[in-house]
């Protein structure tokens, strides 16, 4: 009983020696990143700011403006943490697997491994599909509402802040990159059994509720984004319905 209580003490802080190994490489990784990130702020920073520039006329004054001290800074930090993490996130699933595969079985390695790179792909998917689609209809559709004429001596002018600018456009991106998930779950439910594709046929009419729902909660309260989330989830869905099919008559 004493050496099976050694052999169990033993085995979890070997494992937790691990952990602590990964979770270091991680971190320095991801400082590393952050430095790089940090450098080329303006740059990325750009990147997010040209389908604004792109799609809402500013006649000859394009500017985002900051009306706390520090709030360009801060932007601009919030900005290179988050462009820091996304760059370390194939890094950070990259140690999960070392840490989790040599306790998992050969056929359960073999299920689980090509999700490691379908996950980032679909994320990279959602955010490809916002940038070039979504922004630029949410964005015309907000600026709608500047009015540089008077009408009854005011006017409705859009001077953009760069925090709500840059906390918008990156909630957009998460939500957008989470959606586009769905298929992989689909897939890896498919896989393991716990599904089928008839199973998620039935369920549809409910699945699109939910789908509108979190699309209502996750995104800003425009039409423009909630609908622009949704429809595309839902074409996914039934996407993913279609291949799942294919899962299931190769496990067969």
């Amino acid at each position: 009983m004493v050496l099976k209580k050694n052999n169990n003490k033993e085995f979890f802080s070997i494992h937790l020696v691990e952990l602590r190994n990964r979770t270091i490489y991680f971190f320095l990784f991801f400082l590393f990143s952050f430095f790089f990130t940090y450098y080329f702020v303006e740059d990325i920073f750009s990147f997010f700011v040209h389908p604004f520039i792109e799609s809402i006329d500013f006649k000859d004054n394009k500017r985002l403006i900051y009306t706390g001290l520090a709030e360009a800074f801060l932007s601009y930090l919030k900005l290179s943490l988050v462009s820091a993490f996304i760059i370390s996130s194939p890094f950070l699933v990259y140690q999960l697997w070392k840490f989790v595969a040599p306790g998992l079985l050969e056929k359960e390695k073999k299920i689980i491994f090509p999700f490691i790179f379908l996950i980032p792909f679909m994320f990279i998917l959602g955010f490809i599909f916002l940038y070039y689609f979504i922004i630029p209809l949410a964005w015309n559709f907000f600026a709608a509402f500047d009015t540089s004429t008077l009408h009854n001596n005011y006017s409705i002018e859009l001077e953009p802040k760069i925090n709500e600018y840059i906390s918008l456009t990156l909630k957009l991106a998460f939500a957008f990159g989470l959606a586009f998930q769905l298929p992989t779950a689909i897939f890896l439910l498919t896989i393991l059994g716990i599904t089928s594709p008839k199973d998620l046929a039935k369920k549809r009419r409910f699945v699109i509720v939910i789908i509108f729902l979190v699309s209502a909660l996750i995104t800003p309260p425009d039409i423009i984004s909630q609908v622009g989330l949704a429809i595309p989830v839902i074409l996914i869905y039934e996407l993913s319905i279609f291949i799942s099919k294919f899962f299931e008559k190769k496990k067969k």
